[in-house]
């Protein structure tokens, strides 16, 4: 495995210690820095840790420690903290037409033998009007929610 050498200036150093003692960063940040601190090879430590105790000390593995020195040497100081951000797109399945049927829906009288709509009968009916191909009731929960609307509400519609 190749090795990644972390050489850490004085001001990244600085940062690190600031970040490091104080506890209002996210818990990856402040393991990486630690990490980054750590494994510092530079003329301003004093003293270089070697994996196997920073594994240990930190409850890391080896091959976090090696992530987090590769991501450093390659991506730099800010991508070696933070990590990457996330590529995943989500696709919304309530566009604006669903959500205007949704409410319209919610306040029409609800099913026969029923005294209100719930939030399962809501989401069938849209699949029975064909307004989309499914929908989960936890879906109908959110666009209603972003309305002042309440299924089955005496005061909706």
């Amino acid at each position: 495995m190749k090795k990644y050498k972390v050489t850490l200036t004085q001001e990244e150093r600085q940062k690190l210690d600031a970040l490091s003692s104080k506890g209002k960063h996210a818990a990856q940040t402040m393991l990486n820095a630690l990490i980054l601190l750590a494994c510092d090879e530079g003329k301003y430590q004093q003293e270089r840790s070697i994996n196997e105790t920073i594994s240990r000390v930190l409850n890391v593995s080896m091959k976090t420690i090696d992530r987090v020195k590769k991501r450093f040497v390659e991506e730099g100081f800010d991508m070696a903290l933070t990590g990457k951000p996330s590529t995943r797109v989500y696709n919304r399945k309530a566009d604006g037409d669903l959500e205007a049927h949704l409410i319209a829906l919610s306040c029409s009288a609800a099913p026969e033998g029923r005294q209100r709509w719930t939030l399962r009968l809501l989401a069938d009916k849209a699949v029975e009007l064909n307004y989309v191909d499914n929908i989960s009731y936890e879906t109908v929960r959110r666009v209603l929610k972003k309305t002042s609307l309440s299924p089955g509400s005496k005061t909706a519609g």
